[in-house]
């Protein structure tokens, strides 16, 4: 209705393209023209300036003979300064964008190893934004910005890397579990070693205790009750100790211990070996 009475509106953020007798004339903002139509002035198109997005899906392949997909994230839109180019120097404008973005993409990952094109994917797409905004601001557009939004490896790639991983850490954590086992078993002999060398040092304190003790009661029965000997001491110690044995074995139920040969007069034997031992320490 609007173009019959010889108006058009142009709605916020979009232009149209005004020709005059086929050729062009001029690009109309956001508002209310004048349109004689009568005089041969036509609407061409209109052209958005908004921001549009692209995602385009490359298939190619790495240094290390590995095939990927990757999904490139285009945003652009159309310069109003320079709309009548968007308009009439390019025909199909994302099919244009994917070209350019193919040829990048296949020019810089094939030059890396996997890992890297992970690593590296920033400057991937900082490549494909250059080489989008060099080409495609001669056509009226501007390349906002370019992300690559996915990497994807054949699944037996991504299964095979994951197993690596899983080995790897595998490894890993043995190595750690056989470091604290070996810590454990050096502390646990450490502990061992301060026990018996303690356990040591109370028993042979213990040994000096009842030496002193013996010295002591054998100096005091011989200055008590003249005419005994050191001998009649020690056998009357050891006879006194062997009925504390007995005493002892007897109060316990469950004693298995049995002393052969079995007497009061074993005790005299016993006296004399340990004598015999002590000559023939001190003579050797």
């Amino acid at each position: 209705m609007g173009q019959a009475l010889g108006c058009i509106q142009v709605d916020q953020s979009n232009v149209v393209i005004r020709e005059h007798f086929g050729k062009f004339n001029d690009v109309l903002d956001p508002g209310c023209h004048c349109l004689p139509w009568c005089l041969g002035y036509q609407v061409a198109g209109g052209l958005s300036l908004r921001v549009q997005q692209l995602d385009v899906r490359c298939e190619t392949k790495t240094k290390d003979n590995v095939f990927v997909n990757v999904v490139a994230s285009i945003q652009y839109r159309a310069i109003a300064e320079k709309a009548s180019d968007a308009f009439y120097r390019l025909t199909n404008t994302r099919g244009q964008i994917q070209s350019y973005v193919f040829d990048v993409i296949r020019a810089s990952v094939p030059k890396l190893n996997l890992d890297a094109v992970f690593e590296q994917k920033n400057d991937i797409a900082k490549a494909v934004e250059e080489e989008l905004e060099k080409a495609m601001s001669t056509y009226g557009f501007e390349i906002v910005q370019t992300l690559i939004v996915d990497i994807e490896p054949d699944v037996q790639v991504k299964t095979a890397m994951n197993e690596i991983n899983a080995a790897a850490r595998l490894r890993l954590a043995a190595n750690e579990k056989a470091e604290a086992e070996k810590i454990l078993q050096i502390k646990r002999a450490e502990g061992e070693a301060e026990s018996k060398y303690l356990s040591g040092l109370g028993i042979a304190r213990q040994r000096q205790a009842i030496v002193d003790g013996l010295r002591d009661s054998v100096l005091a029965f011989s200055e008590n009750v003249p005419g005994t000997t050191p001998k009649d001491v020690m056998d009357m110690v050891l006879v006194t100790q062997y009925f504390d044995t007995m005493k002892e074995i007897g109060a316990s139920s469950k004693s298995s211990s049995v002393f052969i040969p079995h007497g009061p007069g074993a005790v005299r034997d016993v006296a004399t070996q340990i004598r015999e031992g002590l000559l023939q320490a001190s003579s050797a």
